[in-house]
C-alpha cells in the first residue's frame, strides 16, 4: 500500500486571483481534495503537511522540509498535491526532486489537477514545461512586485514594516508617517547634543542613566512585532554608540523619505543585497520632519569626521580642524601640566603636528596653544562680523581665502584628469579590437596574443579603478560645498561672539593650517578654509 504525505501550501499570490479555481483555494479545501482522492485510491495517509503563507519559490517552507525528510527516511513514499506548482515553483527544486532524489529514494510524485505522476514516464516533458512555465510565473511576479513597490515609494510612500524610531504609521493610512511625541524629544535631544560638541558614548551614557528605552525595547514596549536578530533583550536593552550613529545619518528626521537601499539577490534567493547610494529612491517633504534643516546641517558637518572625544564626552572644538601647512597632516591634541607663578600647576592644552610627533616627517615642530588659537580665530570671526556690508564682507574674506591650487578647490584639476583616462580608455580598447583582428588573421601568435591581452587588461583596470576614485572625490567635493554655510544666515544669527563653541566652528571654518613657526621673528602663518559660500 501506498504511504502518502498530503502536501498543501498557500501564498499571497494565490490568494486574489481572479479565477477562483486557479491555484486560489484555501489550505482547508486543497486538504479535502486530496483526502478524498487518496482514500478513493485507497492510499493509506500518514501525515498532512501543510505551509500557509509561503512563496513557492526555494524551500524556505517548514513543513516542506520536514516531508522531504520523512521521504528521505522511507516514513511516506508517496507525495500527493493538487498540482505540481504546489510542490515547488522553482524548476531547480523540481529536477532536483522529482526528477533525482524521490527516484533516488523510492518516492513517487502525483498532482491531482495537472495530471502530474512520476510513476508515468511518458510525461516527464509535461513535468518539466509545467516547471519551467511555473518559474517564468515567479519570475514575472517578482519583477511585477519589484515595479509596484519602486512606484509607491516614488509616490512617497512610506513602504517598510516597523515605522523608524521617532515616527508611527498614521492610523488612517499606513504608508503615511506621522511623528510619535513620546520619543520624538528623545530624536531631538540627540540631535542637539551632537550639534553642540557630545560625542557617541556621552549620548549613550545620558540616555541610558535616563533609562530611555532604545527603539528596539520601544518598539516592543507598545506591541509592535519587531525583531532586531542577534540582539539580547533581556541582558542588554541599552543605547549603542551605533544607534546614535545611524539615527543621525537618517534623512526621515528631516521629512525625507530614502528607500530602496537593499533588495533580495533574486526571487529564489532570499538573502539581501546593498543596492549603490545613486539607485536609492530619495523623495523630499512627503511628512512632517522632528528636526529642524539649520541643525540637520550642522550635524552632518560633523558627521563622517572620526573626531575622538575627550574624557568628558566632548568633542574639542577645533577637533579634526587643525592641519599643518607644511605636511597636511591633522594638529593632534594634547595636554600638559604646567607650573605657572607661585608654583600652581594648571592643566594646559596644545596642538602639534601630527606629521612632525608621530610619523618624524616633518619640520613643523612647535605646537600651539589651544586656548592662544582659540582667541586669535575668535578675534577674526569677531572682525568679519563687524564689517558693514555684506560686500565688504565677502570682499574680506577672498583676501583671506587660501589659493585654490592649494588646499581648496581642485575639481578643474580632477575633471581635467578624469577626461584624460576616459580619452586613454577608447584608445586601449581600440588597440584591443586591432590587436584582436591581427590575431585573427594569423599576424600574431596566440602566445603573443595573451601576453598583450594581459598588458591591455591591467591597464584598462588601472584606469577604471583611478577613474572611480575621481568620481568620489568630485563627488565629496560637491557634497562639501552644498555643506557650506549661507553667509547672508550667518550674518542674521551673529553680531557678536563672546566665547566660541563647536557649532560655532563649523559653522564659520572647514579647516584652520598652521605653518611652520619663525623662531627669528618669533610668528607663525595661520590660513584659514572658510566654510562659507560667498
Amino acid at each position: 500500500m501506498e504511504k502518502v504525505g498530503v502536501y498543501c501550501r498557500l501564498s499571497d499570490e494565490d490568494r486574489n486571483k481572479k479565477n477562483k479555481n486557479d491555484d486560489s483555494e484555501s489550505i482547508s479545501n486543497q486538504k479535502s481534495m486530496l483526502i478524498k482522492y487518496a482514500l478513493d485510491q485507497g492510499w493509506e495517509i500518514i501525515d498532512i503537511y501543510s505551509d500557509d503563507d509561503f512563496s513557492g519559490a526555494g524551500t524556505y517552507r517548514p513543513d516542506f522540509e520536514r516531508m522531504i525528510k520523512d521521504c528521505e527516511s522511507g516514513r511516506i513514499n508517496l507525495v500527493l498535491c493538487k498540482t505540481q506548482s504546489r510542490f515547488s515553483r522553482d524548476m531547480e527544486v523540481i529536477e532536483k526532486y522529482l526528477h533525482n532524489k524521490f527516484i533516488e529514494w523510492g518516492v513517487r510524485f502525483v498532482s491531482i489537477v495537472d495530471n502530474a505522476d512520476t510513476n508515468v514516464e511518458s510525461n516527464k516533458k509535461s513535468r518539466q514545461i509545467n516547471g519551467l512555465v511555473n518559474e517564468w510565473y515567479l519570475e514575472d511576479l517578482s519583477n511585477n512586485v519589484r515595479k509596484s513597490l519602486k512606484n509607491k515609494r516614488e509616490d512617497g510612500l512610506f513602504m517598510g514594516s516597523f515605522a523608524p524610531y521617532g515616527y508611527k504609521k498614521d492610523p488612517n493610512d499606513k504608508h503615511k508617517l506621522i511623528i510619535d511625541e513620546n520619543v520624538a524629544y528623545v530624536v531631538r535631544e540627540i540631535f542637539e547634543k551632537y550639534k553642540n560638541g557630545m560625542g557617541y558614548h556621552k549620548i549613550c551614557k545620558d540616555l541610558n542613566d535616563k533609562h530611555i528605552l532604545p527603539p528596539s525595547l520601544y518598539k516592543k514596549s507598545i506591541g509592535s512585532k519587531f525583531v532586531c536578530c542577534n540582539y539580547d533583550y533581556k541582558s542588554t536593552g541599552k543605547w549603542i554608540p551605533d544607534t546614535i550613529a545611524k539615527l543621525l545619518k537618517n534623512e526621515v528626521y528631516i521629512g525625507n523619505l530614502v528607500q530602496g537601499k537593499r533588495t533580495n539577490i533574486s526571487y529564489k534567493n532570499h538573502k539581501s543585497k546593498k543596492v549603490p547610494e545613486k539607485d536609492w529612491c530619495r523623495i523630499e517633504n512627503t511628512h512632517e520632519a522632528i528636526i529642524d534643516m539649520e541643525t540637520w546641517e550642522a550635524v552632518r558637518r560633523r558627521l563622517g569626521r572620526n573626531e575622538r572625544p575627550l574624557k568628558t564626552g566632548k568633542i574639542h572644538i577645533f577637533s579634526k580642524k587643525v592641519y599643518c601647512e607644511e605636511c597636511g597632516k591633522v594638529f593632534m591634541r594634547n595636554q600638559c601640566n604646567i607650573i605657572c607663578a607661585g608654583g600652581k600647576k594648571e592643566k594646559r592644552a596644545y596642538l602639534q603636528c601630527k606629521g612632525n610627533k608621530k610619523y618624524h616627517i616633518c619640520s613643523n615642530r612647535h605646537s600651539i596653544r589651544v586656548d592662544i588659537l582659540e582667541d586669535y580665530i575668535l578675534n577674526i570671526i569677531n572682525d568679519l562680523l563687524q564689517k558693514v556690508s555684506l560686500n565688504d564682507l565677502k570682499d574680506n574674506l577672498k583676501e583671506k581665502l587660501i589659493d585654490k591650487k592649494g588646499h581648496i578647490d581642485k575639481t578643474e584639476e580632477l575633471t581635467k584628469e578624469k577626461s584624460n583616462l576616459e580619452k586613454k580608455l577608447n584608445e586601449k580598447r581600440l588597440y584591443f579590437k586591432n590587436l584582436y583582428e591581427d590575431k585573427m588573421k594569423n599576424l600574431i601568435t596566440e602566445d603573443d596574443f595573451k601576453f598583450l591581452r594581459e598588458e591591455y587588461s591591467k591597464d584598462v583596470e588601472s584606469y577604471q579603478n583611478r577613474i572611480e576614485e575621481i568620481d568620489k572625490l568630485l563627488e565629496e567635493q560637491e557634497n562639501a560645498e552644498d555643506k557650506k554655510t549661507d553667509i547672508e544666515s550667518i550674518l542674521k544669527k551673529y553680531n557678536h561672539i563672546d566665547k566660541l563653541n563647536k557649532v560655532i566652528i563649523d559653522e564659520f571654518i572647514e579647516k584652520i593650517y598652521i605653518g611652520n613657526y619663525d623662531e627669528e621673528n618669533n610668528t607663525r602663518e595661520i590660513k584659514i578654509e572658510w566654510n562659507l559660500n560667498l
